[in-house]
């Protein structure tokens, strides 16, 4: 894929361009501003942006506006956004497809990396299981209708994985994953999701209350 990168600490931009490049992606340009971000991928039209939330002049979203601004100029373009902290309130901004919100920490599990890099370029939702972590003790007394196998089945749903990988995640059959599953959505009253994409922003909704 042809990636841009946003990121203004020059360590860490250079780092990650190197991981991408490992994994076999090019990356189109590397920037750390986001007035930079919104040029480079005007004149490179990318695969995907990979972007951190604060950026100057004012390290507060600039990223995250940023990339909102690419989105509605080029709807459905896959974007990535790092942040250091969990910042629970742009779970909520996140959620749509094509979007991921992964922890930097992430990053040091590089092969949890590349495959959040590549469910959201194929249109999925990825969000880190730190934030999925959070989000799920704000609702800790709904989910105590839930096993804790069933616990863990939401969590991994809510990290953008399909059945097939919850199954690999949980040494289960695929057909188990789909009975839990079945039981999260009738004890949460989450309405029906018929794909991988509308089950994931049903258990996000839920879960930011």
């Amino acid at each position: 894929m042809r990636v841009v990168l946003a990121e203004d600490a020059v360590l860490l931009r250079e780092g990650l361009a190197g991981l991408l490049e490992r994994f076999g992606h090019t990356v189109a340009a590397a920037v750390g501003d986001a007035p930079s971000l919104i040029a480079a991928v005007e004149e490179h039209a990318p695969d995907i942006v990979v972007t951190d939330v604060r950026m100057p002049p004012g390290f507060t979203d600039e990223g995250l506006r940023a990339a909102f601004t690419l989105r509605a100029r080029r709807p459905g373009l896959p974007v990535l956004v790092l942040s250091h902290y969990v910042q629970q309130a742009y779970v909520a901004e996140l959620m749509d497809a094509g979007v991921g919100y992964l922890l930097k920490d992430r990053i040091g599990h590089v092969q949890e990396f590349a495959d959040a890099l590549d469910r959201v370029a194929a249109g999925g939702t990825v969000v880190d299981p730190e934030v999925v972590r959070q989000l799920l003790t704000r609702r800790r007394d709904p989910l105590l209708r839930l096993t804790p196998r069933e616990r863990e089945v939401l969590a991994l749903i809510a990290e953008g994985r399909s059945n097939a990988a919850i199954a690999r995640t949980l040494v289960v059959t695929e057909a188990a994953v789909a009975k839990h599953i079945a039981s999260i959505l009738a004890k949460l009253d989450l309405p029906p999701a018929g794909d991988d994409h509308r089950r994931v922003l049903a258990v996000l909704a839920y879960l930011r209350g």
